[in-house]
């Protein structure tokens, strides 16, 4: 993966302003869509990457496009390589020990949150949801050592602040069958 890729999410309260925002998005700058879906409550996500300066251009645009519809846009100028390969997918650590999950309110905090822990601590990220089947809320896990799950979870947390977080969670020593299950 390419260091010092960027991405931004934008999600707008009408799937067809949201897909019509990502067109404009791509025809703007030199990004690569990575998620674009709808999610519970009508509302349509998008999540793209590339050079800072192409995310930034392209956001201006699908922000401009999606009006009042916008409901939430943010860029993250150096993702972790680690929450971008998690995004909407499971991500199979070499070795489970402690288990940190958090809980979101809305879909994209969640990749937020997910980046501000994976740079804070040394943890693998195993999955970033954003919306998917899950009532618009979204969520990410970690693991790794229950000293490093702890702090990523917690700047996790701060990074995207606690009115925004459902639940968080850590388990310092989870068991063998949680494999299965993060």
């Amino acid at each position: 993966m390419q260091a010092n890729i960027a991405i931004g999410m934008l999600e707008t309260s009408s799937i067809a302003k949201g897909i019509e925002a990502l067109d404009a998005m791509c025809k703007a700058a030199g990004v690569k869509p990575e998620v674009h879906q709808a999610i519970s409550k009508g509302k349509y996500i998008v999540v793209i990457s590339g050079p800072v300066g192409e995310v930034e251009s392209a956001m201006a645009k699908g922000a401009e496009l999606a009006g009042n519809t916008a409901v939430s846009r943010h860029i993250v100028r150096n993702i972790h390589a680690g929450a971008l390969a998690a995004l909407n997918k499971k991500v199979k650590p070499a070795r489970l020990e402690a288990v940190g999950i958090v809980e979101t309110k809305e879909a994209l905090p969640a990749l937020f949150a997910a980046d501000a822990a994976a740079k804070a601590a040394f943890v693998h990220v195993a999955e970033v949801n954003t919306g998917k089947g899950i009532g618009g809320k979204g969520y990410f896990s970690v693991v790794g050592e229950p000293g490093a799950v702890r702090t990523a979870v917690a700047a996790g947390v701060k990074a995207i602040g606690e009115d925004v977080v459902v639940s968080r969670i850590v388990i310092p020593n989870a068991h063998e069958h949680m494999g299965a299950v993060i």
